[in-house]
């Protein structure tokens, strides 16, 4: 009798923490996000909570939008964020652009 009330103990244990456990693993693209401060994040939290009534089909869609952007180079689809030497490469560019104009205007005469 008592292992009956143990087994029925241990029955919705496993079932509560089953479904915290989902609620939570719904939930970590949105965890992302708003340490990332997506602009999305309001629409990728409310997708992950439509994730839960699809079965978390569009979930893994959710963790790659929630880790694309990041703060300090949003979205990563440019180049690289300029430095000081790349100032430098700048100008000897375009000192041998001027130079090359240069060469070309001499050539024509």
């Amino acid at each position: 009798m008592v292992l009956d009330y143990v087994a029925l103990v241990l029955l919705i244990l496993v079932a509560v923490v089953i479904f915290y456990g989902i609620i939570v693993l719904h939930d970590i693209p949105y965890e992302i996000a708003e340490r990332r401060r997506h602009p999305h994040q309001d629409a990728i939290h409310v997708a992950g909570w439509i994730s839960l009534f699809t079965l978390h089909a569009i979930w893994p869609f959710l963790w790659i939008w929630a880790t694309l952007y990041r703060e300090d180079r949003g979205w990563g689809m440019g180049g690289a964020p300029a430095t000081s030497a790349d100032a430098g490469v700048n100008k000897r560019i375009a000192a041998l652009e001027a130079r090359i104009d240069e060469l070309e205007q001499a050539g024509e005469q």
